[in-house]
């Protein structure tokens, strides 16, 4: 018995088979395009693309579910766990997932974005059940959480701090475009930055548990105008990054009741990010979600789903 999954976000189509030992059966994902130069698409342009993208990625679904039978459908159906929290996007999924469910007489489980991208990476990191501090660093969102999962399924989030300003995606594509990337350009930006030196730097702005990224990301553009060099930049703009969260992270009250910090969403699976985190803040273990599991996907939205299920 499977759980089928959606996530329709800003900028991925995706969709997942888990089974009722969590284990992923299947995947399918496919980036939404952007024009070059461009810095995203509007709405209406990403809800026509996932309205294009689902049936293809799901014929190759099909056909490794073959006999299999589905237990329920499940799909995130807004940005994050909050009354009016809502976005176009996400109505695809949630259009498709319950016509499913409808016609086959399944639930149809809903969920969040940011509660999926946590389930994805507590599965795939395999942490135990517990009170975890979370940083979700993504292109719309910048976020530092409290979670806890309580009962298995349902997650108890609050937001603790934050960015003020710019998301660190933002950030990171804003530049990434200048250079001429093609949008998002976290993975280019970042294999450029690995024959860096690092001599260039970047101001950090924090105040307390609050990140403001606009000075960083408006000195990045002036050393851009100068000419200097783009990987020394590259490699400013992740030390930023890291270096930001690393002093918010010291000023979160009560480190010793969290089990660990675990990183989510797709700026958090920067491997440099992820490893001068680990090297400048100590405190607590450092986790982040397997290789591929960081960018959006719908595996934990199946997850989450599966667990919901054992619960009834």
């Amino acid at each position: 018995m499977y759980v089928l999954a959606f996530d329709t976000s800003a900028y991925t189509s995706s969709l997942a088979l888990v089974d009722e030992e969590e284990r992923l059966l299947w995947e399918g994902r496919r980036i939404l395009t952007v024009d070059l130069g461009r810095l995203g698409l509007r709405q209406s342009e990403a809800v026509f693309a996932h309205i294009k993208n689902l049936a293809p990625l799901w014929e190759a679904g099909a056909k490794r579910l073959g006999r299999g039978k589905l237990a329920a459908v499940a799909a995130a159906t807004q940005p994050r766990p909050i009354e009016d929290s809502y976005m176009p996007v996400f109505k695809v999924g949630q259009a498709f997932g319950t016509f499913i469910a409808q016609t086959m007489d399944l639930p149809f489980i809903s969920t969040s974005h940011q509660e999926g991208h946590i389930m994805a990476g507590l599965w795939s990191a395999g942490l135990p059940p517990g009170r975890y501090l979370v940083a979700h660093l993504s292109g719309g969102t910048t976020e530092l959480l409290t979670v806890t999962e309580n009962p298995p399924g349902h997650l108890r989030i609050r937001i603790i701090g934050g960015s003020l300003d710019l998301h660190a995606g933002q950030f990171v594509d804003r530049l990434g475009v200048a250079m001429g990337f093609q949008f998002p350009a976290g993975k280019a930006l970042e294999e450029l930055a690995g024959s860096a030196s690092g001599v260039l730097k970047l101001p950090v702005a924090v105040t307390g548990t609050q990140i403001s990224f606009s000075g960083p990301a408006s000195q990045a553009e002036r050393y851009l105008q100068q000419g200097c060099c783009y990987r020394e930049l590259a490699r400013a703009v992740e030390i930023c990054l890291a270096d930001s969260l690393a002093r918010v992270l010291e000023a979160v009250p009560n480190l010793s009741s969290f089990q660990g910090l675990l990183l989510v969403g797709g700026v958090a699976s920067n491997r440099f990010i992820q490893q001068r985190l680990k090297e400048r803040f100590n405190v607590l273990p450092v986790s982040g979600a397997a290789a591929g599991f960081s960018g959006d996907n719908a595996v934990g939205v199946a997850v989450q789903a599966v667990r919901r299920l054992a619960q009834e």
